[in-house]
């Protein structure tokens, strides 16, 4: 059912590089896609701030990144691409995630190296598992997916605990493990984004999250440094509620509203984004009714 975008994906990133603005939820997937976006990236961070409103340090469980995962796919029609964090557990966990992943139609999902419980990736204070170890557990992921298109991506969070060094040589074992794409995280300038491309020969994976260790550098220069894969894990998660607070401090000092309305998003804009129109076809074509 979902294996054509699991092969867009993969023909998406040959092609050129993919942007991949963060989903916090079904609707905002949506709205990502009617942007133009030809694919949506959903972050753990997302979900564990936004849905069930705590820290990104691994309180979530697998069964509800999964259902969360289930929703945006369906609310779209352009590959999805999944935060895994750690495969929530061992080897065996990781190959029960990616099926469970898969089977709730995500094309990719992206496994770290950190030990659980995780913290967010620009957070200081993160341990590593041992290459070995993550190693293993990329394997088992491999093994675990049905179509060969859906696509492993391996995160390594070693520049932010060891060494650059050390990042270089754990996304090289973990793509002889068989991981598809590396994801290096929170590489702290321009030049070490470039030096990684040059060191590491796979698809590769770009984190241009804002406020955190690594710089936010334009599309262009990530697609000369050869990147295949952007991702904006927060970006409309915070764009959002900066709005969402300001209206609401706007709202108790005021007593109303008015002064927003230009600023939101009508009934009408809102309906079309949910295809509202659609569904009441399906209801008429359903019910015998004509319009």
């Amino acid at each position: 059912m979902f294996a054509k975008r699991h092969q867009r994906l993969r023909e998406l990133i040959v092609k050129d590089i993919v942007q991949m603005p963060g989903a916090f939820n079904a609707l905002a997937a949506r709205a990502i896609e009617r942007a133009g976006f030809e694919a949506v990236y959903v972050s753990g961070a997302g979900l564990s701030n936004a849905v069930f409103g705590l820290p990104d340090v691994g309180l979530v469980s697998m069964t509800e990144a999964v259902e969360h995962a289930r929703r945006i796919v369906n609310a779209v029609r352009v590959p999805v691409v999944v935060d895994g964090d750690t495969g929530f557990g061992e080897a065996m966990n990781a190959a029960r995630t990616v099926a469970e992943f898969e089977a709730a139609g995500v094309s990719a999902v992206h496994l770290e190296d950190q030990v659980l419980p995780k913290k967010c990736g620009h957070l200081d204070g993160k341990d590593l598992v041992s290459a070995a170890a993550m190693a293993e557990k990329i394997r088992a992921a491999v093994a675990a997916r049905s179509d060969r298109n859906f696509m492993i991506i391996a995160r390594t969070d070693a520049r932010g605990v060891t060494s650059f060094d050390d990042a270089v040589d754990r996304a090289k074992r973990y793509l002889d493990a068989g991981a598809d794409a590396i994801f290096p995280e929170a590489m702290e300038n321009a030049e070490e984004l470039a030096r990684f491309a040059q060191a590491v020969q796979a698809p590769l994976l770009a984190n241009m999250t804002e406020f955190g260790k690594t710089p936010l550098v334009p599309l262009a220069e990530l697609r000369k440094m050869g990147y295949r894969m952007a991702i904006y894990p927060q970006t409309a998660l915070r764009a959002a509620f900066k709005a969402i607070g300001e209206m609401l401090a706007d709202l108790k000092r005021t007593g109303d509203q008015t002064g927003w309305l230009e600023r939101m998003q009508t009934r009408k804009e809102l309906y079309d984004l949910l295809d509202y129109d659609g569904l009441e076809a399906i209801d008429r074509a359903g019910s015998g009714k004509r319009g």
